[in-house]
């Protein structure tokens, strides 16, 4: 069975040289674009093109039985360096020189990315509003929670209706940012490498399979760093499993 895995993860390794080299033609073709509309004047930015490529590769990954969510994801940060390429390019500076550097400690190899933001408000309507004037789509589900989403970006809003842990941290903290969710690649092995003193409960996992844990306060904000991973279906954080974290945040 270990040669098993052996052999797996040298085909996974090919795979992902691939992956590198076809991301590096991606680029190169986007510096080829990049000369073409500089010398056309035509728009950095061209947003039909945009939605097009988004839709079409959340198709394609459909196609392939792969939760387009995630294809959308990969193709967002894709189409984000594709841009900075074409808008650097014109700059005399020269790029800096990076290494492939070693990843030192649990979170420096596990963390993905920022998966969502709580925010705690008096009020979720007008702070909803805000949202959705800087072009957030929001969805309030009348329990005291709601998300505003625009692409890959997640803010959560939380108002006294969600419960006593929220309006007790409200009364404590005021309004404003509770805690960050980062993304990580396991939260349990996260939650061990934190230990007692840094985590203030242990993992939990709620019934679509988001992993979670929650590191203790910071004493002079109150803001706190969750960590979370999907072991279940891609599916967007609940109200359940924000007041769980609340819960824990107020021991």
């Amino acid at each position: 069975m270990a040669g098993d895995l052996g052999d797996l993860r040298s085909r996974i390794d090919r795979i992902d040289r691939t992956l590198v080299a076809l991301l590096a033609e991606r680029m190169d073709a986007c510096r080829e674009v990049a000369d073409i509309k500089a010398a056309t004047d035509a728009p950095i930015i061209a947003p039909d093109r945009v939605r097009q490529v988004l839709r079409d590769r959340r198709q394609a990954g459909i196609d392939a039985g792969l939760d387009p969510d995630f294809v959308e994801q990969v193709f967002r940060s894709v189409l984000a360096e594709s841009h900075r390429i074409e808008v650097a390019k014109g700059r005399a500076d020269e790029p800096p020189q990076k290494i492939a550097g070693a990843l030192a400690g649990a979170l420096e190899t596990a963390a993905v990315r920022i998966d969502h933001v709580v925010v705690l408000v008096d009020d979720i309507k007008p702070a909803a509003g805000f949202l959705a004037s800087l072009g957030f789509a929001t969805r309030d589900g009348g329990d005291g929670v709601a998300a505003a989403e625009a692409g890959g970006a997640t803010i959560v809003l939380v108002d006294p209706r969600a419960g006593t842990e929220a309006a007790a941290a409200l009364r404590r903290h005021g309004s404003g940012v509770r805690y960050v969710a980062v993304e990580v690649l396991n939260a349990a092995f996260i939650g061990a490498a934190l230990g007692d003193a840094r985590r203030v409960a242990d993992v939990t996992v709620d019934d679509h399979g988001h992993e979670q844990v929650l590191s203790v306060a910071d004493p002079g904000t109150g803001l706190s760093i969750a960590f979370i991973s999907r072991v279940g279906h891609r599916v967007p954080i609940d109200s359940a499993a924000i007041r769980a974290l609340l819960g824990a945040a107020s021991r």
